[in-house]
């Protein structure tokens, strides 16, 4: 055990709880608590692809790990196979939800001795865990706050003509993308890429800034907007991307020519398409979405409400924040303020 201090000089202490996913893979969950010992339930977060748990820890005077500490929370970080803390590897969201949400979840409450547990998810942190809980497999989340994106992927003109077009050629060449090449450029393949994403990427000086936005989206930048992010999140953020594998942009690209999430491998305990049948869970969805968000149209999360509210009126809800992209729901120097409360409000109800 750690004490760790945040940026706006929060002190609480940090645990790494390691866990073995069911196909054997190491992963972990990171314990945060505060001096005060939490007096409300577990909350779990789950990051997105290609970075870490770290990545809600981002250096604002308030992230969502002070926010949810200071309201009494006991809060969770899951790194699951996606995660950068861990060595690249040829992940499907298939293989995360089946094989590591189901045992984080059951980590968690067999450390913590809760009979429940709420969660924020996070693009494909959220996918996946979505997929886990439309297939039964997390039935001891009883809330879930889903950002960006969960079970219907929408996504700009742009991204799907790269997807669809550009992945396959990058897929003869490598079997990762890594926005870190715009640190470290280990090979050829790393060179030409960065070079290219210098030549059409103008909109700052962070060369993985721009990678990024090369990467995962549209726009200059895709993933954020400048002017939500201070100076030193902008430059933390260098050292938060890693390596994603391109056998997941052909599974996000046939989830998004279907409309909706669909595994890709034949995984007992998964069924092959998300919509073929009700949800097998009871928890409470509440969507998120930036109305500037360039990697998931805000429409992804809007679909998403529709189609759990037809099974359940009246029960899930649904929040599009202007002004707000895709990681500056997290990571935006004033989320503390126009983001953190309303998910507060939502895990208290």
């Amino acid at each position: 055990m750690s004490l760790h201090t945040s940026f706006g000089e929060s002190v609480y202490e940090e645990r790494v709880v390691p866990f073995t996913a069911a196909d054997g893979l190491a992963l972990n969950l990171i314990n945060l608590r505060g001096q005060r010992k939490p007096h409300k339930c577990p909350v779990l977060l789950v990051h997105g692809a290609g970075v870490r748990g770290n990545i809600f820890r981002a250096p604002v005077t308030k992230t969502i790990v002070d926010a949810l500490i200071e309201e009494g929370y006991d809060v969770w970080l899951e790194n699951w196979r996606a995660s950068i803390a861990f060595p690249p590897n040829l992940w499907t969201l298939d293989q995360a939800a089946l094989y590591d949400h189901p045992q984080a979840v059951y980590t968690l409450l067999r450390e913590t001795r809760a009979d429940e547990i709420k969660a924020i998810i996070h693009c494909q942190g959220s996918t996946s865990f979505t997929m886990s809980a439309i297939a039964g497999l997390v039935p001891d989340v009883t809330t879930i706050i889903s950002n960006a994106v969960s079970l219907h992927p929408i996504v700009p003109c742009w991204s799907r003509f790269k997807l669809q077009c550009l992945v396959p050629i990058v897929g003869l060449m490598t079997d990762y993308l890594n926005p870190h090449w715009g640190v470290y450029a280990p090979n050829l393949i790393a060179k030409f890429i960065t070079l290219l994403v210098n030549l059409t990427h103008h909109e700052c000086h962070n060369a993985v800034c721009k990678q990024v936005s090369f990467t995962y989206g549209s726009g200059f930048p895709a993933l954020w907007r400048h002017e939500n992010l201070n100076e030193a999140t902008h430059e933390w953020l260098k050292e938060e991307f890693g390596a994603v594998p391109l056998r997941f942009f052909a599974q996000i690209t046939r989830c998004i020519q279907q409309g909706h999430l669909v595994a890709v491998e034949d995984l007992e305990g998964l069924p092959d398409d998300f919509t073929a049948a009700p949800p097998k869970t009871a928890a409470r969805f509440a969507f998120f979405a930036g109305e500037d968000n360039l990697c998931f149209l805000p429409d992804s999360q809007t679909k998403s409400h529709a189609y759990f509210s037809a099974l359940r009126s009246n029960y899930h809800t649904l929040h599009r924040l202007p002004n707000y992209g895709h990681l500056d729901m997290f990571m935006g120097k004033n989320a503390a303020q126009d983001v953190f409360p309303l998910m507060l409000q939502e895990l208290a109800k």
